[in-house]
């Protein structure tokens, strides 16, 4: 069985002491975990260490960072290198998110030279793809993804592919409390792993985790991590809260 994540994105939000707060909560109330399942807090980088070490007796809990430069080191002000973040015994880290995209205009070579020095690191990436409002309504959802898969991770090796995660991300439904019906969910991540099948074969798509990111909320969760095709969720405001966030790891837990 493919492994089960539920990752809380807080993008740029929290104080140190909300910070804490928000993971010793989520800590005494998540269920016992499974060996199939893995909750991830996808932290600002001044919190990555701080993170590790709350839930360092707490299995089934991990941290990931949020982005990462894609330069291996140098005159870069400001940035941090996915060899600083292996330093610290990172092992995951976002990439691709639709904020990044869209705000910072990282393009897919950007993107390629991310995923490359993670996997050069030994930190797995969580690949974010996924279609804007307008791809939506003009039907060609489909090809937009296809391009994103085909012009990024699909330039990886099969070797390095198998580290990946991908999230699918409908832009259109992130912070907007709009989210894809269980229907369009299971046909997005249904066609992903087809043309992971096709790029690679079926036996990596079938091990492939790939987690739905738009506005998954406690109300929607258990109908959407029940699809065939989806292994969890990114997810951006409900990780803000620790009850909301234990309802999605929780019936997560309930499911598998």
């Amino acid at each position: 069985m493919r492994l089960k994540i539920v990752a809380g994105n807080w993008k740029m939000n929290n104080s140190i002491e909300e910070a804490q707060h928000l993971i010793n909560n989520t800590l005494e109330q998540s269920p016992k975990m499974g060996l199939n399942q893995l909750n991830i807090f996808a932290v600002p980088f001044p919190y990555l260490m701080m993170a590790k070490t709350l839930i360092a007796q707490n299995d089934g809990f991990t941290v990931a960072a949020q982005n990462c430069s894609s330069y291996e080191k140098g005159a870069y002000t400001g940035e941090v290198s996915a060899s600083m973040l292996a330093s610290l015994k990172i092992p995951f880290c976002l990439v691709g998110h639709s904020e990044r995209r869209n705000l910072f205009n990282e393009n897919a070579a950007i993107l390629y030279n991310k995923l490359n020095q993670l996997l050069l690191n030994n930190i797995s990436p969580i690949w974010c793809c996924g279609e804007q409002f307008e791809d939506r309504t003009n039907h060609n959802y489909l090809d937009v993804i296809s391009k994103q898969l085909n012009n990024e991770v699909f330039k990886l090796d099969r070797s390095s592919f198998s580290k990946v995660i991908i999230a699918y991300e409908p832009v259109w439904a992130i912070g907007t409390g709009l989210n894809a019906s269980a229907e369009q969910a299971q046909e997005m991540h249904q066609f992903i792993r087809n043309e992971i099948a096709t790029k690679y074969d079926s036996e990596m798509a079938e091990q492939t985790s790939i987690l739905y990111g738009g506005s998954c909320n406690a109300d929607n969760a258990k109908q959407l991590f029940s699809l065939t095709d989806v292994d969890g969720g990114l997810i951006g405001g409900a990780s803000l809260q620790s009850e909301s966030f234990v309802k999605l790891i929780s019936t997560m837990h309930e499911l598998y």
